[in-house]
């Protein structure tokens, strides 16, 4: 009995406190809601419900115009309509009982009644005409003109007929009158005026609302949880994902921070090349924090006029604080936070200058417990104002890299989600063959893939759709305008051998992917060499092989033929490239060791050509001597090797021009071939991709990938 009653007696009280915790509840959760709803209003900035109250009241003024026009134009008509002769011979028959002037309508109404005889009938008028009719009586009306004179005869010949003459003035059609021609008119027009000038007044449609509401930002998404993007999403970013929880934890829970002291990252800065999720990442934070995400660009705080990019700076941060706790994602952040005095502008009053000053007043003028952390987004990182990069505004610094095989191989499955793609399809193998691929082009190539499906009438992307979307995104599509001729086909078949003979010959792994001479977006022919394993550090002579390699195709055209061609073009371009690299960056040549000549790396994630720093006329054109130096050295080693293996040369570019493409097992054959016939024996382990130590089986895929280094003809 005892071990019954103890639940008893404690649900009992449970039970009765149950209806008094929910009463105790009902005020918390609704002055939860009220300051959500609140939230969520403010940080929506000005509402659009003005210019809708704007737009109803001009509909009813337009109404009630309308209206007042008609009540005024539309007057009765009782009765038969007669003329004013006819008014006339009435009048002198005596027969006119009554007639009114209606002042506004300029219409005289009133009765008539029957005569004796057939006195006064005009044969000019109708039969049915009530002067012809004198048994005829009844009501009439007749319209006049607003001219005095004859206005004045009407009465006297009404008078003189004995009829009772009245006047109406019509008091109520005359003030209605007044107000259709001159009030309504009025309220109309500074409606319309309101509704293109008052705030809010864009949502109506009108060009001069968006000159008085450049200060206001205009985007803004608030609702909680606007963002459905989680890390799950993001692949290939661990080591970004591992610093964004530790934000991701503080939105959920500011307090605890700011129990323990601790203050948590202000600013995040994200900088990497294009296309590595830099904005997704921001959207992740938000999606697994579950809070408000604002995305803007830096480039709309910039405007012509001066001023507006700090009032939309104070405006933006004025709804984020009212949306606390939130994220700020400002994208492409150095167009707003430039370095000052680097834009050409003329001191504090450059706009830009002033946008800048107020991001930095407003980063500085949030407290940490409110729960607000600003995100930016950047490729160029080294040009920001250091007032701006500094601890306590955006104090984590975050670079996202380009993602390795791992990671393309998860970016690869996020994509491919909800996508028929083949059973046999390996996404290791495609992952492997995609070096260098962002999450971007790799996202490109899965949509590539089911383009090439849809086009093919097929209901399963197979493993040739994505092997011809890599190459897609790598070259183009397929040229099929443009037909080489018989020497043309020769000089690429020898151009390409020239690649594979001399890569035989270096010490470095490699792996081929893919030889062909058919022409394919701007590339003419393509010979296609990357290193086995994703190097982090490159020796000198690994990179001289290298520029060996990339100037073995003019080359071997110079040996067969005795000259070079345009399709040297993209090697002379990457071999160049390189070789100055080796000078000015890396110090590899001794006129210049061990000086780095390049500046500050301005473009460092954009792949474009770091400038040159403030060197002297002499030490330029020692860079110069040095790169045409390395430049002449690759060439004549890859001549030596050409001329000593010249019987391979020939038999390889034969086949080439036989097979036009080797790819697979096929390349594996004749590359081994290669290898057992060199004399002395081949230094190079190049092996086609996909393909085994052994070379006895191939793997699914035979595609291509971005190279490390690539050579192309054309």
């Amino acid at each position: 009995m005892a071990g019954t009653s103890m639940p008893d007696e404690a649900g009992a009280p449970a039970a009765g406190a149950g209806p008094a915790g929910v009463v105790r509840q009902v005020p918390t959760k609704l002055v939860g809601a009220w300051r959500d709803r609140k939230r969520k209003k403010a940080a929506r900035g000005r509402k659009k419900g003005v210019s809708r109250a704007l737009l109803a009241l001009l509909l009813v003024l337009l109404g009630l115009f309308f209206w007042a026009l008609n009540s005024i134009f539309a007057a009765p008509t009782p009765g038969h309509r007669i003329s004013l002769d006819e008014l006339s011979a009435l009048a002198g028959n005596q027969r006119v009982a009554t007639a009114t002037f209606r002042d506004v309508d300029n219409r005289i109404v009133g009765t008539f009644v029957a005569g004796s005889g057939v006195t006064g009938a005009d044969p000019r008028l109708p039969a049915t005409s009530p002067v012809n009719e004198p048994l005829a009586e009844g009501a009439y009306y007749a319209d006049y003109p607003s001219s005095a004179p004859l206005t004045a005869d009407l009465y006297r010949a009404l008078s003189a007929g004995q009829a009772t003459v009245s006047v109406d003035h019509q008091t109520g059609k005359q003030r209605l009158k007044l107000i259709s021609t001159f009030l309504l008119p009025l309220l109309i027009l500074a409606t319309v005026f309101a509704l293109l000038l008052a705030p809010g007044g864009r949502g109506g449609g009108g060009a001069i609302g968006d000159v008085t509401d450049f200060s206001q930002m205009r985007k803004g998404k608030v609702r909680k949880g606007a963002s459905k993007i989680t890390f799950e999403d993001a692949g290939g970013v661990d080591e970004a994902i591992t610093e964004l929880r530790e934000v991701v934890d503080y939105l959920k829970d500011p307090a605890k921070y700011e129990a323990l002291g601790a203050a948590p990252p202000k600013g995040l800065l994200l900088f990497g090349p294009p296309g590595c999720g830099k904005t997704l990442l921001a959207k992740a934070v938000a999606g697994e924090a579950e809070v408000p995400f604002f995305s803007v660009a830096g480039a709309e705080f910039v405007e012509a006029l001066v001023g507006v990019g700090a009032a939309r700076v104070r405006d933006l941060f004025a709804r984020v604080r009212a949306a606390a706790p939130a994220i700020v994602f400002i994208d492409e952040l150095d167009a707003a936070g430039r370095k000052r005095g680097a834009g050409g502008g003329t001191g504090g009053s450059d706009e830009r200058e002033q946008t800048l000053n107020q991001l930095l007043v407003e980063m500085d003028g949030f407290d940490v417990s409110r729960g607000i952390v600003v995100m930016g987004a950047t490729n160029r990182p080294d040009i920001l104002d250091p007032a701006l990069r500094r601890p306590g505004r955006f104090d984590r610094h975050i670079t996202i890299e380009r993602p390795d095989g791992e990671g393309r191989e998860r970016i690869l499955k996020i994509h491919a989600r909800n996508k028929p793609f083949a059973s046999d399809l390996d996404w290791k193998d495609i992952a492997n063959r995609t070096p260098g691929f962002t999450g971007a082009d790799l996202a490109n190539v899965v949509n590539e893939a089911a383009l090439l499906t849809i086009r093919g009438e097929r209901d399963v992307v197979t493993v040739a759709d994505v092997v011809e979307a890599i190459r897609r995104v790598l070259e183009g599509p397929k040229r099929r305008g443009h037909l080489m001729t018989d020497s043309e086909r020769r000089r690429a078949a020898y151009h390409e051998a020239g690649h594979v003979i001399v890569a035989l010959c270096q010490d470095e792994q490699q792996s081929v992917q893919r030889v062909s001479i058919l022409t394919r977006g701007r590339a003419i022919a393509t010979t296609e060499l990357r290193a086995e394993e994703e190097e982090i550090m490159l020796t000198e002579s690994q990179l001289r092989g290298r520029l060996a390699v990339k100037l073995a195709g003019s080359a071997s055209e110079r040996l067969v033929t005795g000259e070079i061609s345009t399709g040297v073009e993209a090697d002379l371009e990457e071999a160049t490239l390189l070789a100055r690299d080796m000078v000015a960056r890396f110090g590899m040549a001794d006129e210049l060791a061990p000086l780095r000549l390049y500046g500050s790396d301005s473009s460092t994630f954009l792949g474009e050509e770091t400038p040159l720093a403030d060197i002297s006329a002499e030490t330029r054109n020692a860079l110069d001597q040095a790169t045409r130096r390395l430049m002449q050295e690759g060439l004549a080693t890859a001549q030596v090797l050409l001329e000593h293996h010249r019987a391979l040369l020939d038999d390889f570019a034969g086949t080439l021009v036989e097979h036009e493409t080797l790819e697979g097992v096929v390349l594996q054959e004749h590359l081994d071939k290669l290898q057992r016939r060199m004399q002395p024996p081949a230094r190079g382990r190049v092996r086609a991709k996909g393909v085994t130590a052994k070379g006895a089986e191939a793997k699914s895929l035979n595609g291509q990938a971005r190279p490390s280094r690539r050579t192309t003809v054309g």
